[in-house]
């Protein structure tokens, strides 16, 4: 039987997981937080904390870290020598908070955008996919998605990305130009899914955190559920494969995703071996 795990708790709502270098790195959202840890040793370590909401992150082709700035609608990015800087403002390009965020392989970022006021209680509105070029230039790339969130890119270069309250996953193919084409359903994931964070596997699975109803699934294209790690009341955050072969679900795991919820600190991390 397979066992979970609780790596690291008292965090408040860890997200934006990456594997990066052999270490586990993501933002604790409701802190300004961005860690970076090593599983195996219990090794947490604040790699910068600023007064924001963070989310998404990920490296330029540089080796700069990116990482999105919520409610001010900003990319962060970090100088080899600490400091936090402003790399792009999205605020023209929406007025409701980004979300997740991704590099694509020609350099370009791509962020997503609630579309609506979530934490005010706003009407659901479409959200949109936004791009930032080398040279800063900020575009829409797309504006219809049903709350886009994770996103990962496939290895032949397909883009996928987790519409949360559409309960499914839609993909596309990036142009030369950096444009997005061939919008399609990936996957319809089960009713009551609600996908947030998501990851592949070496097999181009995708491994989908199903935020409200605490249900992890691992799903091949068309929507087939190859397999699922049930929380039983617990939030399904975020998750990334990691450990030395791939072969380790790490997972963050929450109470709520509310701001004045999680003051609890009852946010974790948690681990699980997947079999060969």
């Amino acid at each position: 039987m397979r066992r979970r795990e609780v790596v690291f708790d008292g965090l408040r709502f860890p997200e934006g997981c990456r594997w990066h270098d052999g270490r586990l790195w993501f933002s604790d959202m409701h802190t300004g937080t961005l860690y970076s840890a090593n599983p195996d040793t219990a090794d947490l370590r604040i790699e910068f904390t600023v007064d924001a909401r963070l989310s998404g992150i990920d490296w330029l082709p540089d080796g700069t870290l990116v990482v999105s700035s919520m409610l001010d609608r900003k990319v962060l990015r970090r100088r080899p020598g600490g400091e936090v800087e402003i790399h792009a403002d999205l605020s023209a390009a929406t007025p409701y908070p980004i979300n997740d965020l991704i590099v694509d392989r020609s350099g370009r970022i791509i962020v997503g955008g609630f579309g609506y006021d979530l934490y005010g209680g706003g009407e659901k509105q479409p959200g949109p996919l936004i791009g930032v070029g080398a040279d800063g230039t900020v575009d829409v790339l797309a504006d219809d998605l049903d709350f886009p969130n994770g996103m990962v890119l496939l290895s032949d270069g397909t883009l996928v990305v987790a519409e949360t309250w559409g309960a499914q996953l839609r993909a596309y193919d990036i142009a030369e130009t950096g444009a997005l084409e061939n919008g399609r359903i990936w996957a319809a994931l089960p009713e009551g899914s609600t996908p947030d964070g998501i990851c592949s596997d070496a097999e181009d699975a995708v491994w989908v955190s199903s935020i409200v109803n605490g249900r992890f699934l691992r799903v091949r294209e068309g929507g087939e559920v190859l397999d699922s790690v049930e929380l039983e009341g617990r939030l399904a955050v975020d998750c990334i494969l990691g450990g030395a072969d791939g072969r380790t679900l790490l997972m963050s795991t929450a109470n709520s995703f509310q701001p004045d919820e999680t003051e609890v600190r009852e946010g974790r991390i948690e681990r699980l071996r997947l079999s060969a």
